[in-house]
């Protein structure tokens, strides 16, 4: 027996969400989303979510249990049960909810959009089909796995801050394209993903794979554009500056150069923002937290330096 604290919302009824119990016997074997229809078929039928192949294929029944985000088919009940025999489900984050664990997908699907989710081939259509090496679909099998349930987006702690964050959904499906050995328009795509809301906005945080219930692992989708970016060339931008910083400063001494990195990432040449880093600079001289001028050397810093010359060669 187990309790269920489901947080529900009806706006017809109540204007603000809350949570209500139920109590279950939990049968062997069943998923969450057996629980769930139980639930819904012997306690409330009033309570709503979406659900549709029960197979982990089509997405539709992801939802926050215990706070994180998940596919209620994939995942046996009593292997989520907490200590205190209880499940909390919640709706996915960063959507608004429209009933019980129902959210709004439309800000989701918008910014799949935003990233051009389709082919644009180098040729007109052949009279077949287009050839592909095995090589060449490997490096976009794993963004294709992605079934657009929302997991990765719900717990994304870039989009809980920044709404104009594209998402790791929409960066995972980009790489689909950007890495097609079919499409023509990889320069011009990570141009776009290299905007203001696009591959460099993301925190490396991680969350997005933990999340995933298939082998997509949008971060690491998300740095492969950004590998493909900097060997375009599309360098002319923050992030591209930060990580171009981080690797020289690293490759010069083997060590991070703290004090260079923001300067460097701003570039020299663009007032605006290093006149932007001047209250940071002064609040972090105030609480004692300027990086020293002359770092400390890192024990076996010539082994950095040997992999960096490696690298090279």
């Amino acid at each position: 027996m187990a309790t269920f604290r489901i947080k529900r919302f009806n706006p017809e009824k109540q204007p603000e969400p809350y949570f209500e119990e139920f109590q279950l016997d939990i049968p062997p074997g069943a998923t969450l989303l057996d629980c769930m229809n139980l639930i819904k078929w012997t306690l409330d039928g009033s309570f709503s979510y979406r659900m549709s192949c029960r197979s982990a294929i089509c997405g539709s029944c992801a939802v926050k249990a215990n706070g994180h985000a998940l596919l209620a088919c994939q995942r046996q009940a009593e292997h989520i049960i907490q200590n205190d025999e209880t499940i909390t489900l919640e709706p996915l984050g960063n959507m608004k909810p429209v009933k019980d664990l129902v959210v709004d997908f439309t800000p989701f699907w918008d910014k799949i959009n935003k990233v051009k989710p389709y082919l644009e081939p180098k040729e007109a259509p052949p009279e077949k089909e287009r050839h592909q090496s095995p090589q060449e679909f490997r490096l976009i099998d794993d963004s294709s796995t992605c079934i657009m349930c929302g997991a990765c987006y719900s717990d994304c702690n870039t989009l809980e801050v920044d709404d104009n964050f594209l998402g790791p959904a929409a960066l995972a499906k980009a790489q689909r394209f950007v890495g097609d050995s079919r499409d023509s328009q990889t320069l011009e795509r990570v141009k776009e993903l290299s905007e203001p809301g696009g591959i460099w906005d993301c925190t490396h945080c991680g969350e997005c794979v933990e999340r995933c219930p298939k082998p997509a692992r949008p971060f690491d989708r998300i740095k492969e554009i950004m590998t493909v970016a900097l060997d375009k060339g599309v360098t002319n931008n923050v992030g591209a500056r930060h990580a171009m910083s981080f690797f020289n400063s690293v490759k010069r001494s083997g060590n991070l150069n703290e004090n260079r990195i923001p300067v460097e990432s701003m570039g020299f040449f663009n007032i605006p923002g290093l006149l932007s880093l001047v209250p940071v600079g002064l609040r972090m001289l105030l609480k004692g937290k300027v990086p020293p001028v002359i770092h400390h050397s890192i024990e076996e810093v010539d082994d950095v330096k040997r992999i960096f010359k490696e690298l090279d060669q």
